[in-house]
């Protein structure tokens, strides 16, 4: 930028896109200059090197800008956590699916987990059946993304949101 260009010769676009052709780097500096303008180097590779007149602290702005609507724009989908055991009884199975639902419709992916305590971990089965119970409670708003998976004392699945 400015000074900072070490090139001899530059090719020079001014500010409104024109092309204003092949100058020396101080010519192309005093016409910068003139604009109250930056000369700007935006392709250092080509022969010889192409610089921009530009006002590059509202260039910097502008691209600080468009990466802010972006993110912004950008869906962001949380992983929500319903814990259950294998002998979770009905009514309270039937408040975590209400949970897993209210999750599933609001766009989040909810991961089921199953606790397994003591003697509880030589049942598997168990566990499996809870969550294939969960998954039929929810299988008209949610899909299965991981089959289930024992870690531990823990067997986990994940439930998506379906498609639209």
């Amino acid at each position: 930028m400015n000074e900072a260009i070490s090139a001899r010769q530059v090719r020079v676009i001014d500010d409104e896109g024109g092309q204003l052709g092949v100058l020396e780097t101080e010519q192309a500096l005093l016409l910068a200059g003139e604009r109250g303008l930056d000369l700007v180097e935006v392709s250092p590779q080509a022969d010889p090197p192409v610089c921009r007149i530009m006002d590059y602290g509202k260039y910097k702005y502008q691209q600080a800008k468009r990466a802010s609507d972006a993110r912004k724009k950008q869906v962001k989908v949380e992983i929500k956590e319903v814990k259950m055991r294998p002998k979770t009884d009905d009514h309270d199975f039937q408040f975590k699916i209400k949970h897993a639902r209210r999750f599933l419709e609001e766009g989040n992916k909810v991961k089921l987990t199953i606790m397994f305590r003591g003697r509880e971990n030589a049942h598997p089965d168990q566990g499996m059946k809870q969550l294939t119970k969960a998954v039929d409670a929810l299988k008209d708003i949610g899909q299965v993304e991981s089959h289930p998976s024992k870690m531990g004392r823990f067997m986990t699945m994940m439930v998506g949101p379906l498609k639209k």
